[in-house]
């Protein structure tokens, strides 16, 4: 039964569990921003809530996502890595394999689609990893419009094969050196342009964080993963996992998976944070281990500062989990105790990415990693659960060189133990 794959069946792309008028999951979420955002952000609000509407837009982006990025992306049981692990069952959503390398795509192809709907000619972003940011540059290349891409000198240097893809595929890509060098330093400046082109240009944000209509519209372009993968899970299968499983920066690839088994009581929604090197000030991005409710960047959410309200120093292993906060609807999950999260360090997310190399042949993204390593934790539950759902975000292929630097012994010829 579980070497069948039948085709699969999803609901429509959008409309569903929209948050509150003013963009609120319950106490989390809203719009702040400056005057000069308040007439672009209601537009694109308009925007959005029209296209989702309209039959010929949700055709468009479904049809480029068969046939473009090569959806539907499969469900593969991991029995070695289960195995290893001491874990029951292990079910990897391939996300890694859709075109880019990563879940990006889904997100970057909806609103590019949009922008052009509006009549935008062209496109900023912000990216942490790069995968957003090539993602966004696909797009931009397929559609027609220019692309500007903000990214942390940091974060260039240990993601330098996306920088030179993103420029390969036609970006401009700005390097960011302020305050941290990282992901929210890159957002900053994107915002930036966008406040000083909001006449032709459209903000692609990556993740599903900033502010309204964003979360909500980053979530529901990312929520062709779960309806697939809960589908796939019941064809082939014949039930729902116990537990899904994925990493949480901003958190859209958590949301994506999570939105179809919100319903589903039985299913434990499971997001993995960055714990970093120790849960100290400035050695982690594991906003629900060290935040606190507070604004960045456009939305209320759970952000890591201090008592002033100072935004905090971030680090991960990670470029895509090396953020201040969290996505605002996952403060509502975990506020009303749907949802549950746990934070893993670095030296387990490495662990992993070699587990699931050396297991099943996968070279997993170093934020999938930490997904993979919470694995460990669930096997070792009094009551583990038998059938778990891991999204695997994306491909390791731009982590390599940096995990070689970590594990520079291992790489010289001393064999990593798994």
């Amino acid at each position: 039964m579980e070497d069948q794959a039948p085709p699969v069946t999803v609901r429509g792309a959008f409309g569903r569990r929209d948050p509150d008028a003013r963009g609120y999951f319950g106490e989390f979420g809203g719009r702040f921003v400056p005057e000069t955002l308040v007439a672009p952000i209601a537009e694109l609000e308009a925007a959005y809530l029209d296209a989702r509407s309209d039959p010929a837009f949700e055709q468009q982006f479904t049809s480029l996502l068969r046939h473009y990025v090569g959806r539907p992306t499969p469900l593969h049981e991991a029995r070695r890595l289960a195995s290893a692990l001491g874990a029951s069952r292990v079910l990897l959503k391939r996300e890694d394999l859709a075109h880019t390398g990563a879940h990006k795509i889904n997100n970057a192809l909806g609103q590019g689609l949009l922008a052009v709907r509006m009549g935008k000619r062209r496109v900023v972003a912000e990216t942490g990893a790069g995968q957003h940011g090539v993602a966004t540059a696909t797009v931009c290349a397929l559609l027609g419009l220019a692309c500007d891409v903000y990214m942390g000198v940091d974060d260039m240097a240990r993601q330098a094969l996306n920088v030179f893809r993103m420029r390969l595929l036609g970006a401009r890509v700005h390097g960011v050196d302020a305050g941290s060098r990282t992901l929210k330093d890159a957002i900053n400046e994107a915002m930036r342009d966008w406040v000083a082109n909001v006449h032709d240009t459209h903000y692609l944000l990556g993740s599903a964080l900033g502010p309204h209509p964003y979360p909500l519209m980053v979530r529901e372009f990312q929520s062709v993963i779960g309806q697939e993968a809960r589908a796939q899970c019941l064809a082939q299968y014949g039930r729902l996992p116990d537990a899904v499983v994925a990493c949480v920066g901003g958190g859209s690839n958590a949301l994506g998976l999570f939105d179809a088994f919100i319903d589903d009581s039985a299913v434990r929604l499971i997001g993995v944070e960055a714990g970093g090197e120790a849960i100290e000030a400035g050695r982690h991005a594991a906003r629900f281990a060290g935040g606190s409710p507070g604004i960045l960047q456009g939305t209320r959410t759970f952000v890591l500062q201090d008592d002033a309200g100072n935004i905090g120093a971030t680090h991960s292993v990670s470029a895509g989990l090396d953020y201040a906060a969290i996505g605002p609807e996952h403060a509502w999950l975990r506020s009303s105790g749907r949802a549950e999260y746990a934070h893993v360090s670095d030296a387990q997310a490495l662990e992993a990415f070699q587990w699931l190399a050396r297991t099943e042949g996968i070279v997993p993204a170093l934020e999938s990693a930490h997904g993979i390593a919470h694995l460990r934790e669930l096997a070792r539950e009094s009551s583990p659960p038998e059938l778990v759902l891991v999204n695997l975000s994306g491909r390791g292929d731009k982590d390599v060189q940096a995990v070689e630097r970590q594990l520079r012994p291992d790489a010289a010829g001393q064999e990593p133990s798994l």
